[in-house]
This record gives C-alpha cells, sequence and structure tokens, in this order.
C-alpha cells in the first residue's frame, strides 16, 4: 500500500474519530451530568435524614463501595445470597473473555499470583485462541462454498447472482442464528430490555465488552428457574460456558464473513486490473498505430510535394533552353525532408552545368 493511500486513510480515521467523539459528547454528557446532581441530591437528602452520620463517614462508605464495584463485589445483600465471582463457572467464563480479547472488566485479577498468571495466560491463550478461531471459520466457509456449489448445479443462473443471493441468506442466517436469538435469550433470562439485549450481543461479539452488561446475573436466572418450576443447579453451573461457546462460534462466523468478503474484493480488484490493463494495451497499440500511420502519410506527402517541385523546375528549364531564353528567377525548392538518391543530386549537377 502505497503512502498516499496510508495518509488518506489515516486522515479518514482521524475525522471518523473526532466526528463519533463529537456525537458521544452531545449524547453522554447531559446525562452523566443529571446523574453527578442526582447522586450529590440523594447524599444530601441522606444526611439531613440521618443526622448521626457525618459528610466524611459517608464518603468514606462510599469510597469502599466504589472500590468494591471495581473488584467485582456486589456491595448490595448480605452474606448469605452473596455467590462467588470466582466458581468454576465464573473462572471459565473469565478465561474465556482473556483469550478471546473481550474483557468484559467486571471481573479481573486482584492478586499479584492472579495478575502474573494472567499475563503468561493471554499470551499463550490468545495466539491458540486464534488458530481455533481461524479453524472454525474456515469450516464454516468450507460448509458455505459448498452449500454454493449445490445451488449452482440445481439451478441454470449466472454464478454472480447464486453468489450474491446466497451470501445475502447466508448473512440473514448468521444475524438470525448470533444476534437475533441470543438478544432474545438473554433478554429472557438476564431480564434486559431489548436494546439492553442487542448492545450485548453486538458489543460482545465485536469483542469491544465494556462490561456494563454481562451475561452472569444469577439472581435474574434463580428467579427464571423459579418461575418455570426448575431447581436444576447444572442449568446456572452450564450457562457461562455455554454463552462462552456462542461467542466462539459466532466470532468464527463473522471472521468467516469478513474473510469471504476480502477474498471478494481482492478477486475484484484483481480483474480490475486485468480489464484496465487491457484497456491500456490497446490504448497504446492504437496510439502507436495512428502515430505510425501519421508519420507515413507525411513522408508521402512530403515525396509527392518534392517530386512536384522537381518536375515543375525540370519543365521551366527544358522550356528556357527551347526558346533561348535565360530564366531571370529560379524556383524555389523547399527543404528536403527525405533523403536523395546520390543518382537524383548528380543529375541536378549535370542539368546545371549543361544549362550553363
Amino acid at each position: 500500500m502505497k503512502w498516499k493511500t496510508v495518509t488518506a486513510i489515516f486522515i479518514l480515521v482521524v475525522l471518523y474519530l473526532v466526528m463519533g467523539a463529537v456525537v458521544f459528547q452531545a449524547l453522554e454528557q447531559p446525562h452523566e451530568s443529571a446523574q453527578r446532581v442526582a447522586i450529590l441530591t440523594q447524599k444530601l437528602e441522606f444526611l439531613s435524614t440521618h443526622q448521626c452520620v457525618n459528610h466524611s463517614e459517608l464518603e468514606e462508605l462510599v469510597k469502599q463501595i466504589v472500590l468494591a464495584m471495581r473488584s467485582g463485589v456486589n456491595p448490595a445483600g448480605t452474606l448469605s445470597n452473596h455467590s462467588s465471582l470466582w466458581d468454576v463457572s465464573s473462572a471459565f467464563f473469565f478465561a474465556g473473555t482473556v483469550i478471546t480479547t473481550i474483557g468484559f472488566g467486571n471481573t479481573s485479577p486482584h492478586t499479584q499470583g492472579g495478575r502474573i498468571f494472567c499475563i503468561m495466560y493471554a499470551l499463550l491463550g490468545i495466539p491458540l485462541f486464534g488458530f481455533l478461531l481461524a479453524g472454525v471459520g474456515d469450516q464454516l466457509g468450507t460448509i458455505f462454498g459448498k452449500g454454493i456449489a449445490r445451488v449452482e448445479k440445481m439451478f441454470v443462473v449466472s454464478q454472480t447472482k447464486i453468489r450474491v443471493i446466497s451470501t445475502i441468506l447466508f448473512v440473514l442466517f448468521g444475524c438470525l442464528f448470533f444476534v437475533a436469538l441470543p438478544t432474545a435469550i438473554f433478554k429472557h433470562i438476564e431480564g434486559w430490555s431489548a436494546l439492553e439485549a442487542l448492545y450485548f450481543v453486538v458489543i460482545t461479539l465485536t469483542t469491544i465488552g465494556f462490561g456494563d452488561f454481562v451475561a452472569e446475573e444469577k439472581t435474574h436466572l434463580i428467579q427464571v428457574s423459579m418461575c418455570i418450576g426448575g431447581s436444576d443447579i447444572a442449568y446456572l453451573d452450564y450457562y457461562k460456558p455455554m454463552v462462552w461457546f456462542w461467542i466462539l462460534v459466532g466470532l468464527a462466523y463473522f471472521a468467516a464473513i469478513l474473510s469471504m468478503i476480502g477474498d471478494w474484493l481482492r478477486v475484484i480488484s484483481k480483474r480490475t486490473k486485468e480489464e484496465v490493463g487491457e484497456i491500456r494495451a490497446q490504448a497504446a497499440e492504437w496510439t502507436a498505430t495512428v502515430s505510425a500511420e501519421f508519420k507515413e502519410t507525411r513522408r508521402r506527402v512530403s515525396v509527392d510535394l518534392y517530386d512536384k517541385f522537381q518536375r515543375a523546375t525540370s519543365i521551366k528549364r527544358k522550356l528556357s533552353s527551347d526558346l533561348g531564353f535565360s530564366p531571370t528567377h529560379e524556383l524555389t525548392l523547399p527543404r528536403r525532408t527525405v533523403p536523395v538518391n546520390f543518382n537524383d543530386e548528380q543529375e541536378r549537377r549535370d542539368s546545371g552545368s549543361q544549362h550553363l
């Protein structure tokens, strides 16, 4: 890629970032200000209601709550109804978010040993998951290619139309199976709104992973289990691993889509370059032909003109010789543009000497 192209893309990305910053600021800053005013108002109301609590004690409590939230601990409730964030299911889900580079941020290691192990685990796990993702995406692409080949055999239609229609169907099927269906499931299980569930699905499958919404709310799962009359704890244990496998297949699917689009763009670019090359070759051949014809025409015109002047001079000299007159004016011949034969030049000199 040329430096001009890289520079143009860089400027485009910077402009895109600036545009995003302006839009996010306009949308989110008023909400932030409103939330700040609301929490300050609640703190003042709490202090006015509970005069036994002073301002410094309340601020210290708030700091402890913030630290607990950053550590992934929900400060609400009592010790009896709290579940661990580091049980087998939750730890498996956290390990999956590490190697997939999603990193929701709601759970993170806080011990020195945990952080050291997380560094080594990520350095080895991310490439390993990349190989797995590439393999699964390649298999999905192979299945898709075989499906297109079968459709081409069944219907006598141009390959371009079949590929376009098949791609559209493949994308729609993927959006339905990996986006729409999980959105409905998370909305039902987690108790989120439709927008929140869709937001979580898209942010997860794009590996952004803000962590503001994470599929791990066990209180909602317990409520759902009670509502449907089930009390199987295995359902809760396998929930997060199932979410991780959905992430794996979803990422592989979108990787296959991007790879397929990239291959098609390369093919289109290659065909375009070949067509442009053919057009340039034809244009160069046409230009060379026209130039050669123009040069040949100019040479012929020059020779014809010279021959006409030569004949006119010969006729004038012959008339002057026959009548016995000496010509006072000679015809001026144009400058010769073609090589003159030596015999013609010698004949001209001989005729001049005879005239004298």
